[in-house]
């Protein structure tokens, strides 16, 4: 690993933005949860709406951690049910459009009244506490209500995210095993239709399950005999239920994110202690107060949605707008015509987005249009200082958070506190409460301040992973192994002498497009089951707006003589495979792959060669050193193409 850290970490200047919407219990509850960790958390589990109160704050460690043990309690009490008992109900809690200009909106009470038929509906199919259900589906009001359907009955459930390909898509059931799946007829992206109850057919059952589905575009699909309709069990199912009792860490959702092997692997948390932690995270990170309106744009199969525009908006008691479609469809105004329509003051996205944004931007000002914003929140992806600069230039006066989580950690451990923390551009914050961080190298020890390394947490926090669905041993493995009594994060960070964190990317070979996390894994396998294959290997590379993309390099088997529809043949399995999120960048024939002399590839050169032109690293101990000129002779007859 590299010494050198990027300039822009060692020259980063601060930036304060003082607003009354700073919470000013923030100082004291800073220090507590340095000094009293239990103490803290004790606070946070008493924010929340419980049945029964819990015994013990926190029971055991890493790995094996319980929070708020004999606490009884329902995630979706505190979503809805709470402000309609509190007389909030006529409140607007979701404001849905869709790039075909479709809008509607829901206010607490009307959620509540149609997440109570759905969840009635549900349990008379035979859905009981602990049953499994698959969501299929884009950003409409039918998935939130799904899920809080899920969370009012007390079934388990994931995810998936619509972008995804019949194959992905079967992956993901085969392991998760629903008794339900629920998904649309299809929806719309750039106006193109996507046929999701399409993609739902084409896979292999390998177990019996019925399909609920949404009439969302009102395309036609084939019917069969286990598929129902979501308006209709809507329509006829009135008898009240009632809120299903869980005990703080029984598992509330399943969520699948690419893993190393290339084998999804489902992430597992908890229902109720998730709520806790995320509904304090997200105010504090966020600000948030009564009369927010908070616009998340991320899709629904991936965790920020549910971190932010739904368990943080609705246990906060504000406004989510959820928005289904190309943010930039039919054009980059309607971006910004959704956030004056709904006067939105808090926007959550991906870097990619400002990257957008930014590529789009013609000399017409938009700071009249965006004024209503206060507070930019980011995840996903590296935050480069250009686009941190354009956010301070274009929205006047907002406080700009990028922050640092995963599925594993469900929040963001890393984040500023809202309107105290200082800004730095391409900062990931600090360590949020309750967190402790370290930068470490291979064996677990402190590389010290501006260096770069290993970025694990010490301690765990509600919200975090608690297993990997049926399979127990790879989760120990996986996030224990690698350093003992520590979660290892697989990304490299730097920390500066401020106690700021810069998380400089991955160590390992999954890769974030724009936002979605992507294994090079499962790119690879999709690639080798072409039979003219005879090597292959995905990386990840800078781009302007996404981030990065995936590039792949192959070699031919013996026999078999290159040809450009080789090229298109790969793109479009990967495409076929995975979806068009995996759509790779470039697609480059090589003769041969640096290799080391036991034959692992190393794709960090291959990545090296296409980004710099030459190897950063000793190419001494390569097996066949000639193999950097022939790369580089690739990449650059396939650039002039």
């Amino acid at each position: 690993m590299e010494e050198k850290i990027p300039d822009f970490v060692v020259n980063s200047k601060k930036y304060e933005l003082v607003s009354p919407e700073y919470f000013s219990e923030d100082a004291d509850l800073i220090e507590e949860s340095k000094n009293d960790r239990e103490k803290f958390w004790e606070r946070v589990g008493n924010n929340i709406y419980w049945y029964r109160k819990f015994d013990r704050v926190l029971e055991g460690d890493f790995p094996d951690f319980k929070f708020y043990t004999g606490g009884i309690s329902n995630v979706y009490k505190n979503l809805v049910g709470i402000h309609v008992e509190s007389g909030s109900g006529n409140r607007a809690a979701l404001i849905f459009e869709s790039e075909t200009g479709n809008r509607s909106f829901y206010t607490y009470s009307m959620l509540a009244r149609n997440v109570n038929k759905l969840a009635r509906a549900l349990k008379n199919l035979g859905m009981k506490k602990g049953s499994r259900i698959a969501i299929f589906m884009p950003n409409i009001p039918e998935t939130l209500i799904s899920i809080l359907a899920c969370y009012k009955g007390g079934y388990i459930f994931n995810t998936i995210f619509s972008g995804f390909s019949s194959k992905a898509l079967k992956d993901r059931i085969d392991d998760f095993e629903p008794d339900i799946i629920i998904t649309a007829d299809g929806t719309y992206r750039r106006s193109a239709v996507v046929n999701l109850k399409e993609k739902v057919d084409q896979m292999l059952y390998s177990r019996p399950h019925k399909t609920i589905v949404v009439r969302n575009i009102g395309i036609d699909i084939e019917i069969h005999r286990d598929d129902l309709s979501f308006e209709d069990l809507i329509e006829n199912s009135d008898e009240l239920i009632e809120d299903e009792k869980l005990e703080a860490n029984e598992t509330g959702l399943v969520f699948y994110t690419s893993g190393t092997t290339g084998k999804p692997k489902g992430i597992v948390h908890s229902g109720i202690a998730f709520l806790v932690n995320d509904k304090f995270y997200a105010k504090h990170q966020l600000a948030l107060k009564a009369g927010d309106v908070l616009w998340c744009t991320a899709d629904i199969g991936w965790l920020t949605m549910h971190i932010w525009g739904i368990i943080g908006a609705l246990s906060n008691g504000i406004t989510t707008i959820f928005y289904e479609g190309a943010l930039d469809y039919p054009s980059i105004e309607n971006f910004y015509r959704v956030i004056e329509r709904y006067q939105v003051t808090k926007l959550f996205v991906a870097p990619t987005v400002i990257r957008m944004l930014m590529r789009s931007e013609n000399k017409d000002s938009k700071r009249d249009l965006v004024k209503s914003v206060r507070l930019i929140g980011l995840v996903g992806e590296p935050l480069n200082p250009e686009a941190w600069h354009w956010m301070r230039n274009n929205f006047p006066k907002v406080y700009i958070n990028n922050t640092w989580g995963q599925t594993e950690t469900a929040g963001t451990p890393l984040s500023g506190i809202a309107f105290h923390t200082s800004m730095k551009p391409g900062s990931s914050g600090i360590e949020f409460y309750g967190v402790k961080c370290e930068i470490v190298d291979e064996n677990g020890n402190s590389v010290g301040i501006n260096r770069p390394g290993n970025l694990v947490i010490k301690h765990p926090i509600p919200m975090m992973v608690r297993d990997i669905w049926h399979d127990h041993d790879r989760y120990l493995r996986e996030y224990f192994g690698p350093v003992k009594g520590y979660y290892f994060t697989y990304d490299v960070a730097v920390m500066d002498g401020d106690g700021h964190f810069w998380v400089l990317g991955r160590n390992d070979d999954v890769i974030n497009v724009a936002g979605h996390r992507l294994s090079t894994m499962e790119m690879e396998s999709a690639v080798m089951g072409d039979r003219r294959v005879a090597e292959c290997a995905a990386i990840g590379v800078p781009d302007t707006v996404k981030g990065i993309v995936p590039v792949i390099f192959y070699s031919l088997r013996f026999g078999y003589a290159y040809d450009e529809s080789i090229d298109e043949d790969i793109r479009n399995t990967i495409v076929k495979d995975i979806g068009k999120i995996a759509n790779p960048d470039a697609v480059i024939a090589v003769k041969e792959m640096p290799k080391t002399p036991s034959g692992k590839i190393l794709r960090r050169f291959l990545r090296d060669i296409f980004v710099y032109g030459n190897t950063r690293g000793d190419a001494t101990g390569l097996e066949n050193p000639a193999s950097i000129e022939s790369v580089r002779s690739a990449i650059e007859e396939s650039r002039e193409k």
